[in-house]
């Protein structure tokens, strides 16, 4: 059975169905940042990655991003915060059992994954809450 998630949702679910275009070119911008580090300072970053960052994937600028970890699909969405997989309260159709028309973001998860031909089994590191709203693309530079 597959539900039919309400519109305010659709960027997520769109960023999945995209999930392994966005992980590819994910990596190439990462190597064009690492081209340009000397002048990473004097440009807007973090600003621009909330930005992108919000539109695709409804992100809450956590600073410990792991999207790529997790099938492009924003475990910073989950109603319990939960970073390491589905809470058990998972609706039977891949509702969120806290709001019922929202898709588990752990579900989406699993599916970006195949996408992408990534592992989900290793643990995720607890947020560090220091980081909050700082960029997490230029960690990865």
């Amino acid at each position: 059975m597959k539900l039919n998630y309400s519109k305010k949702y659709s960027r997520r679910v769109w960023s999945i169905k995209n999930a392994r275009f966005l992980h590819e070119f994910y990596k190439c911008f990462i190597s064009l940042l690492r081209c340009v580090k000397p002048i990473l300072p004097y440009l807007p970053i973090t600003s621009v990655e909330k930005t992108v960052k919000g539109t695709l994937f409804d992100c809450q600028m956590c600073g410990n991003c792991i999207l790529s970890s997790t099938g492009m699909s924003c475990p910073m969405n989950c109603p319990k915060g939960i970073r390491n997989g589905p809470c058990g309260g998972v609706r039977e159709d891949g509702g969120c059992e806290v709001i019922h028309d929202m898709p588990c973001v752990w579900v989406l998860a699993f599916d970006g994954n195949k996408k992408i031909n990534a592992d989900m089994k290793e643990y995720q590191p607890v947020l560090d809450h220091a980081k909050v709203g700082s960029s997490s693309w230029l960690k990865d530079i």
